[in-house]
Order: C-alpha cells, then structure tokens, then sequence
C-alpha cells in the first residue's frame, strides 16, 4: 500500500469565487448541482465532519482535486466526473469509482459505502 493515494475529483473548478457560486447553487437548486461528491460530502462551505472522520479510516491517503486541477495534471484522462481514482507512486491514476456511480449517491452512507465496496474488490490487485 506504500505510495498509494485515493484521488476525489471534483466536477467543479477550484478558487475563492467558483466555490461561492457552488455554494449559492447547492443551496438554490440543489437538484442541478453538477456535482454530486461536493453536494454529499460537503454542507454550504465545509467538510462534513463525518465525511471528515470516514477519510481518517481509509487505507489510502485521501487526496482532493477540482476538475480544473485534475485536467491540468492528467490532461490525457477523459473520465467523466466526479469520480474516484487509484494511484500508485508514479502511475497514472486508474478509475475506482466512475461519475455513473458517484452520482447514483444521494447520501454520506451511500458514499461511504460505494468507496469502501470499491477499495474491497480492489484487495489483492496490483496498483
């Protein structure tokens, strides 16, 4: 597991002035609200704590990107998003839970769940 990093990738770009607008359309039309990990994970501008305490217990360092950070970085991935992915040391990254399956959540349980299904049926594949 050394060197391993689960990677949450946001569908929504990253600044002071896209989270406030992310913020704003949860609260007014949450229902069209792009992305679903932001919307499960996150209340109006901070982590939940439950999400919070969830991410202490995973067996991978929990790494957080926008979409428009992840584009920079991977410029190659044309996953869509959000979505989780598994990378280990200097790989590149590799799909663990596709967008299809992040936005079929509607609860922190269902998310916890999801991933926690995902990282299993990964269990004693090389990264």
């Amino acid at each position: 597991m050394s060197g391993e990093r689960l990677i949450f990738v946001y569908n929504a770009d990253g600044g002071l002035l896209n989270a406030l607008k992310d913020a704003w359309h949860k609260a007014v039309s949450p229902d069209t609200y792009q992305c679903s990990l932001c919307a499960v994970t996150y209340g109006a501008v901070s982590m939940r704590p439950k999400w919070k305490a969830y991410l202490r217990t995973l067996p991978f360092p929990a790494v957080f990107m926008h979409r428009d950070e992840w584009r920079e970085a991977f410029p190659q991935s044309t996953e869509d998003l959000p979505a989780v992915f598994l990378q280990g040391g200097d790989e590149l990254p590799r799909l663990l839970v596709p967008a299809a399956k992040v936005n079929g959540v509607e609860t922190l349980d269902d998310m916890t769940a999801l991933i926690d299904d995902s990282i299993a049926a990964q269990d004693g594949q090389a990264v």
